[in-house]
């Protein structure tokens, strides 16, 4: 917060001119300090009517117009009261002050440090240039200023606020805390120090005491907005979705110039895929603000959920050049659906590490003689240890893992949903730890005092990643793997798990993990998936009896005008025919229906399959004759349960990770015939299958035989291959050689 002073010296004048004047000047200082600055700003004007060139009143009124955001009138009643006073310290605060509005943030330095030469134990002007000098990311010469302005005024709550505010940018958040309880001593009522602290204890993962917190500070202050907005951020954090919401949306109602709160909002409805809902909220803070941190990014992806293409070309082409300039434009998540560049990806991922998760750690000295004697200790981390992509594919590895060599350790970060993938990765794992409620550094801790050796991101930048766990070093080798295709560009991750299809040599550069090259697939599958008995009837499905059904059952987001444009090319050159999509949302298959009838194809030829529980999903796959895929974003796990229910994958192999895996599982089934290279080749492989039933049927028997042979779902070898990879890391680390890249024999 910023402070003002007050001056209450007057100079002779007629009686009753003076007192008047005096009069209305208290009344402003009284009501200024009870908050109530419109009726502050009515007695100082008063006063200055009577005694226009009086110093203090130019000053105290100038300092009110800032409190109601009349910037440029304080700005013109400071600089008189410069004029009349050179040396007049609170003025130049007051300058300061709105030239920090303005963010004009050097012209704000300058005129605090005329407001310290003139006086030196100003406290105010010494805190504000600490909010200054970290605004400018400056944080340590920021953390000094505020101490000097405690030094000089100990019952400065704003002092004591702005240095916690620092600190929590610098994620000391224990010591932010105790600033904070100074400043909630000094000032008990102090609504923002409620709120601040609200989220230290939020980013330790205390997120019930901060909620409390959050409650606090509205109750003293009920239109205090960043409080409102702060306890959506934690219920969204508990992924709360439902009870979020209504605080932002009291946030905006509030403050509708609050980009922050218009972006939250967005991010929430789009949780609760009310996509209409998010899309108008996230525009309304790009009209706001468009330069908010992640914004761009996040609207894009947001419209690519519902195949919301208007202008897509022009979004993509500036998302992109935004992210080649190194702004905070997008999650690197939501690049991966939009760019074919590697090199894109690896730039979006170190742009998201500078910001959010760079190293807390430097140098740790982890061995121990207990770790170098006994078995490899795992550390697989996830917050999707519950019936989730990641779990289907991984949890026949845990099940088979060499217990005599291996010690596994799971550390759930996301909520216990007790299904059935959660209780079966609760009974394979040596130990199954609940770590959601620890911060960061808290897990890192513990997962270092369990002496893990080797600890695996499962999320990498994926959905509720927590990645700031391993910039705080939970283990002396830390591995990139399954959840995110591509680099983390973060120098605290050592290896990524990968194959000679989806990082070929000519990329390695464009990854700063060392790469571990498995021989077939890195994408490990669980060979005990279970597929419902029950056959699916067409007409069950909503599908034409007789059509060739072309099917596609990846999220709406990876699909793209361009991809679209081939399947349209498709089904119009194969005249019975239809395409089976997922339906994500109801707006999405409109979107997409619409976008058909622009390419002159009924929209009634595009057929949406609802949720099912996966062995159900797996068995109707059945109904299908060609399943499709996506490019720059290629089908991952649904190319996996296509290939396992012995629906052929075709393929348009792209030029990044994400891009490539549908490729490497068709090499690992021994199905490369499935690969192409151009889209004319991939529409002219679909239209040929689907008129030459004799050769597809030919390449579904192959399918089905290569499904029980082939190495893609022979989990047992894929858990030998990756052991070895495990054990030439350790191996490396113990011999205390540098991390290299890794190629595992077959």
């Amino acid at each position: 917060m910023r402070s003002f002073f007050h001056v209450p010296l007057f100079q002779n004048a007629t009686m009753d001119t003076f007192e008047s004047a005096k009069r209305f000047f208290f009344q402003g200082l009284n009501f200024f300090e009870k908050e109530m600055f419109s009726e502050a700003e009515d007695r100082f004007e008063k006063s200055l009517r009577l005694l226009p060139d009086r110093v203090s009143t130019l000053t105290n009124l100038s300092a009110t117009k800032i409190k109601l955001k009349k910037f440029a009138e304080a700005k013109s009643l400071a600089t008189q009261a410069i004029f009349a006073d050179k040396g007049n310290s609170e003025a130049y605060l007051v300058l300061g002050l709105v030239e920090l509005e303005y963010k004009n943030a050097i012209e704000a330095i300058n005129c605090f440090d005329k407001a310290i030469e003139f006086n030196p134990d100003l406290a105010e002007a010494w805190s504000n240039k600490g909010v200054t000098l970290n605004d400018l990311r400056r944080y340590e010469e920021a953390l000094s200023h505020y101490d000097k302005a405690i030094k000089f005024k100990p019952d400065l709550a704003e002092a004591w606020l702005n240095k916690g505010v620092t600190l929590t940018y610098l994620r000391r958040y224990e010591e932010a805390l105790a600033h904070y309880d100074k400043a909630i001593e000094v000032k008990p009522d102090y609504a923002e120090a409620w709120s601040n602290r609200g989220r230290a204890l939020n980013n330790l993962r205390r997120c019930d005491e901060a909620l409390t917190h959050f409650d606090k500070a509205v109750e003293l202050k009920p239109d205090y907005v960043e409080a409102w907005s702060n306890k959506g951020v934690t219920l969204c954090d508990l992924q709360r979705f439902d009870e979020a919401l209504p605080h932002f949306q009291r946030a905006v109602e509030l403050k509708p110039g609050d980009a922050n709160a218009w972006y939250h909002q967005g991010i929430t409805y789009a949780e609760l895929k009310k996509y209409d809902e998010a899309v108008s909220s996230l525009d309304q803070a790009v009209r706001l603000k468009p330069d908010l941190d992640f914004l761009v990014g996040q609207v894009v992806y947001t419209r690519m959920k519902v195949c919301d293409w208007d202008n897509f070309n022009s979004q993509i082409e500036n998302l992109l050049s935004a992210v080649e300039r190194a702004e905070n434009a997008s999650s690197p998540f939501s690049v991966l659906a939009l760019s074919t560049s590697e090199a894109i990806n690896a730039k979006a991922a170190q742009i998201w590490v500078k910001e959010k998760c760079p190293p807390r750690i430097s140098v740790i000295d982890f061995i121990d003689p207990i770790a170098i004697s006994g078995k490899i200790r795992l550390g697989y981390f996830s917050s999707d240890f519950r019936d989730h992509a990641t779990s289907y594919l991984i949890a026949g590895l845990i099940e088979i893992h060499d217990k005599s060599k291996f010690e596994l350790i799971a550390f759930s970060l996301g909520p216990d949903k007790n299904d059935i993938s959660r209780r079966r990765l609760v009974s394979a794992f040596d130990q199954f730890i609940d770590v959601r409620d620890k911060s960061d550094q808290e897990v890192a801790q513990l997962s270092r005092k369990l002496g893990v050796n080797i600890a695996i991101d499962l999320n990498g930048f994926a959905q509720y990643a927590r990645s700031e766990i391993f910039a705080c070093r939970p283990a002396p080798i830390q591995v990139n793997y399954l959840g995110y295709p591509g680099s983390m560009s973060a120098e605290y991750i050592d290896y990524i798990v990968a194959d000679n299809t989806i990082i070929p040599e000519s990329n390695r550069p464009f990854f700063s993990e060392k790469i571990v090259y498995l021989p077939h697939s890195y994408q490990v599958n669980d060979s005990k998936k279970p597929i419902s008995d029950k056959c699916f009837t067409r007409s069950e499905l909503g599908l034409p009896e007789n059509a060739f059904v072309f099917c596609c059952f990846n999220n709406n987001y990876k699909i793209n005008p361009c991809t679209f444009d081939s399947w349209m090319r498709i089904l119009e050159q194969v005249g019975d025919s239809v395409l089976w999509l997922f339906a994500d949302s109801t707006a999405a298959a409109k979107n997409l229906r619409k976008e058909a009838v622009k390419r002159r194809i009924s929209p009634d030829r595009l057929i949406f399959a609802s949720v099912m529980e996966l062995p159900e999903h797996l068995a109707r796959h059945r109904a299908a004759d060609l399943f499709l895929d996506t490019l720059p974003y290629n089908a991952h796990t649904t190319a996996s349960d296509a290939l396992w229910s012995g629906l052929p994958v075709l393929t348009l192999i792209g030029n990044t990770f994400a891009g490539k895996v549908a490729a490497s599982l068709l090499n690992a089934i021994q199905l490369p015939e499935l690969i192409t290279t151009t889209r004319e080749q991939y529409e002219a492989a679909a239209v040929e299958l689907a008129n030459a039933p004799s050769k597809l049927g030919r390449l579904k028997e192959k399918l089905a035989n290569n499904r029980i042979t082939a190495p893609l779902f022979d989990t047992r070898l894929f858990c030998q291959h990756i052991e070895a990879g495990y054990s030439e890391m350790w191996r490396r680390y113990l011999s205390n050689s540098p991390a290299g890249h890794i190629f595992v024999d077959p």
